[in-house]
C-alpha cells in the first residue's frame, strides 16, 4: 500500500503575499462586513419595531437578514486575520464546521428568497386570500422546515467530504473552507463526489430557479392587467429587487458548485466565491432598505419616536 501522510490541518490561501495589498483586501473585507452586519441590523429592528411591518413579507426579510449576518460572519473575520498575519492554519474541525455553516446558510438563503417570491406571488394574485395562505404559523413553519433541510443538507454533504483521506498537500487555494477546493487535495477517487455535488446543486439551485421565475412570470401576467399605473409601479418595486438579489446569489454559487473542481485558476476560484459569499449579504440590505419606501418610512418613524420620547 502507499504510505501517505495523513492531513491534520490546512492552510488558506491570501489573494497577494504583498503587504500593502494584503492590507487593503483586510479593509475592504472589513468596511464590507461592517456595512453589512449594520445594514441587515438596521431591517431586523426596524421590521420588529414597526408595527405597520409584521407581515408575511418583512417577517421573511428578517429572517434573511439574520440568515445574511451570520452567513458573512463565517468566512470574513476569519479571512482578515488571514491577510493581515501569518495566521493561515485551520484545524481540520475547523475546517469541517466552516463548510456545514456556509452550506446550511446557503441553503437556508436560498430557501428563503424561494418563500418570499412565493409570498409576493400570494400577496400581488390572490390579494383577498393572502391573510389566510400566508398566515403567521404557516410562514413559521416554512422557515423551520427551511432551518431543518439545510441542516441535513450541509450534515450530508460535510460528512461526504470529510470521509476522504486528505493526503495530497494541506494547501487549500481559497481564503475559507470550500467543498471543490477539498476535494482538489484528496489523495483518493472523487469523482462520485463530484456527481453528488453537481446533481444536488442543479436540483437544488434549478428547482428553486424554476419556483422563482413562475412566481414571477404569474406576477408579470397579473400585473400587466392592473388598469392604474401607480399600482404596476408599485408591484413591479417590490419584485425587482428580488429578482437581483436571487441572479447574484445562484449566478455565483452556480460558478462554485456546477463545475469542475480542476482546471481552473486559483484566483479566478477566490474571486467568484466573493461574489457567492460576500456580495449577496452585502446587497441585501441595500437593495431592501434604499428602494423600500415602506422601511424608509418605518425607519423615520421610529427616529422620531426616539427623538420625541427624548424631549420628555
Amino acid at each position: 500500500m502507499p504510505n501517505f501522510t495523513t492531513v491534520t490541518d490546512f492552510l488558506l490561501a491570501r489573494f497577494s503575499d504583498v503587504w500593502k495589498f494584503r492590507v487593503l483586501h483586510s479593509a475592504l473585507f472589513l468596511l464590507t462586513y461592517l456595512a453589512t452586519l449594520m445594514g441587515n441590523l438596521l431591517i431586523v429592528t426596524v421590521t420588529t419595531l414597526d408595527q405597520s411591518l409584521h407581515t408575511p413579507m418583512y417577517f421573511f426579510l428578517r429572517i434573511l437578514s439574520i440568515v445574511d449576518m451570520g452567513y458573512i460572519s463565517i468566512t470574513v473575520p476569519k479571512a482578515c486575520i488571514i491577510f493581515l498575519f501569518d495566521s493561515r492554519v485551520i484545524s481540520i474541525v475547523g475546517c469541517a464546521t466552516q463548510i456545514f455553516l456556509i452550506l446550511l446558510f446557503a441553503f437556508v438563503e436560498l430557501m428563503l428568497l424561494t418563500i418570499m417570491a412565493r409570498d409576493r406571488y400570494v400577496a400581488i394574485c390572490h390579494p383577498l386570500h393572502y391573510p389566510v395562505i400566508m398566515n403567521p404559523q404557516v410562514c413559521v413553519q416554512m422557515s423551520l422546515a427551511s432551518l431543518l433541510s439545510g441542516f441535513v443538507y450541509a450534515g450530508f454533504h460535510t460528512g461526504l467530504t470529510f470521509c476522504l483521506p486528505f493526503c495530497q498537500s494541506n494547501i487549500i487555494h481559497q481564503f475559507f473552507c470550500d467543498m471543490p477546493s477539498l476535494l482538489k487535495l484528496s489523495c483518493s477517487d472523487t469523482f462520485i463526489n463530484e456527481i453528488i455535488i453537481f446533481v444536488s446543486s442543479v436540483m437544488l439551485a434549478g428547482g428553486c430557479f424554476s419556483l422563482i421565475i413562475l412566481s414571477y412570470i404569474r406576477i408579470l401576467s397579473t400585473v400587466l392587467k392592473f388598469p392604474i399605473r401607480g399600482e404596476r409601479r408599485k408591484a413591479f418595486s417590490t419584485c425587482v429587487p428580488h429578482i437581483l438579489v436571487v441572479t447574484v446569489f445562484l449566478s455565483s454559487g452556480a460558478a462554485v458548485y456546477m463545475k469542475p473542481t480542476s482546471n481552473s485558476p486559483k484566483i479566478q476560484d477566490m474571486i467568484v466565491s466573493v461574489f457567492y459569499t460576500v456580495v449577496p449579504p452585502f446587497l441585501n440590505p441595500m437593495i431592501y432598505s434604499l428602494r423600500n419606501k415602506q422601511i424608509k418610512m418605518a425607519v423615520w418613524r421610529i427616529i422620531n419616536t426616539m427623538l420625541y420620547s427624548g424631549k420628555l
